[in-house]
């Protein structure tokens, strides 16, 4: 029994500080080098933090741009999908229910023209971005509740599309709506 005991103790021992203490720090470390030093890139207007670069946000007025819906609700604490699949029919009631609430307040977009990501959630429920057709095809109703031409909305829209090497190109959410106070104050 003294063969096998002690050992274990020691092994035991030697893994808890390998993974309670050293790896902890050693990623506490690394996450100091990260943007936002590991407490994430926070954005700010006049001084005052409005959000997280790479947290997504609820926007639901008609002059703003939406995000992608979160089944979360933004929630960072929580984060995850519905975990739902794409048969079970309260998912897709759910997913009818936005493309409705997305006609009603774009009703010159064509129900085969909105984007997947304008009416399911993400895996995490907390995507900050969305596809550049996501938002051009938001265009016309964020122009005419604030009285912006659609030429102008869409030059700010390209200017945040965000491109990739390894994935889609994307436009974040809150960093388009930031800009678009700013273009609304300036004009």
């Amino acid at each position: 029994m003294k063969t096998y005991l002690l050992p274990s103790l020691k092994l035991t021992a030697v893994l808890i500080i390998i993974c309670s203490v050293i790896y902890p720090l050693l990623i506490a470390g690394i996450a100091k080098t990260a943007p936002g030093q590991g407490k994430g890139v926070t954005l700010s207007v006049n001084g005052k933090v409005v959000g997280y670069e790479n947290i997504g946000q609820k926007f639901t007025r008609d002059d703003y741009f939406w995000s992608r819906p979160s089944a979360v609700d933004y929630n960072a604490n929580g984060s995850g999908g519905s975990n739902k699949a794409p048969s079970a029919t309260d998912l897709l009631q759910t997913v009818q229910a936005r493309i409705d609430t997305f006609m009603k307040h774009n009703p010159d977009v064509k129900k085969s023209d909105i984007p997947s990501e304008l009416v399911t959630a993400s895996g995490s429920g907390l995507d900050p971005d969305i596809s550049p057709q996501g938002a051009y095809v938001q265009i016309a109703r964020v122009a005419k509740a604030r009285n912006i031409s659609e030429a102008t909305l869409k030059q700010l829209v390209e200017k945040h599309v965000e491109k990739s090497w390894f994935g889609p190109e994307k436009v974040n959410v809150l960093k388009l709506n930031i800009e678009l106070n700013t273009l609304q104050k300036n004009n």
